[in-house]
């Protein structure tokens, strides 16, 4: 059974700020989760084999090819940003150089 203090470490693990109602809330839900692990594990999955869903899933994607815009001023005006003949996007990654 998982009590408030279990669920602090497990909220310290994930790096999550929770408050102490909080706390009380999870514990009951966390112990939900576990008995519902433990009633499935009553069934007899042994000639089951292993799935990721239910059902088969396929992604209908199309080819891609490489195309020439012949307007690239036009192209450029649409940009929300711009530097020079360039798109400007927002910084994802940090450097050691700043």
């Amino acid at each position: 059974m998982i009590d408030r203090q279990q669920v602090q470490k497990i909220a310290h693990l994930a790096r999550l700020e929770i408050t102490s109602s909080e706390e009380e809330a999870f514990a009951p839900q966390l112990n939900s989760i576990l008995q519902y692990f433990e009633q499935l594990s009553e069934l007899d999955t042994e000639n089951i084999p292993p799935t990721t869903r239910a059902i088969e899933l396929s992604n209908i994607t199309r080819n891609d090819r490489s195309q020439t815009y012949s307007d690239r001023e036009l192209l450029l005006k649409e940009a929300p940003e711009q530097e020079g003949d360039f798109f400007r996007v927002p910084q994802i990654m940090s450097s050691d150089e700043d």
